[in-house]
């Protein structure tokens, strides 16, 4: 069965969490966002996926986040296996080599720093959305209800 598309924003500015909701409503095909404000937050969604139609596509995190700091979400998406193949784009206004460099060596798929400029913004948010979730060729994510009954 095809689903639409699902993205998770975690970002905890309420401007930037409007211009990327924006940018995405331009994408092909706009797709449905839930959106995290903290790290704990991200995590706990995650945690409590009831199944595969809520998992998002890609993941949108910030690092600079209250609770949890993106690293910290990014390492334990990439720990768990019913999270680990999803997408996660960087998506912040950092760009101090240490934190690239940090967030591609725990798994970050891309990492994008945050245009100042409103348009650019919004190109920068519609480009990653159309990349991902329309032009990657991605794996299926496998449940773990699927691979256990595939072992069976």
């Amino acid at each position: 069965m095809h689903h639409s598309k699902r993205v998770l924003l975690v970002e905890d500015n309420a401007d930037d969490e409007h211009l990327t909701l924006r940018g995405l409503r331009k994408c092909p095909v706009p797709p449905h966002v839930d959106v995290a404000r903290d790290g704990s937050q991200a995590v706990d969604f995650l945690l409590k996926l009831e199944d595969d139609s809520e998992r998002p596509d890609l993941i949108l995190l910030d690092l600079k986040l209250p609770k949890l700091s993106g690293i910290e979400v990014l390492k334990r998406i990439r720990e768990r296996e019913e999270t680990r193949a999803i997408p996660v784009v960087v998506l912040t206004s950092s760009d101090e080599e240490s934190d690239v460099r940090r967030c591609y060596e725990y798994g970050a798929n891309s990492y994008v720093c945050k245009p100042v400029d409103y348009t650019e913004f919004l190109n920068v948010v519609r480009g990653i959305g159309t990349f991902w979730l329309c032009m990657a060729k991605l794996p299926s994510l496998i449940s773990p209800e699927t691979t256990s009954a595939a072992s069976k």
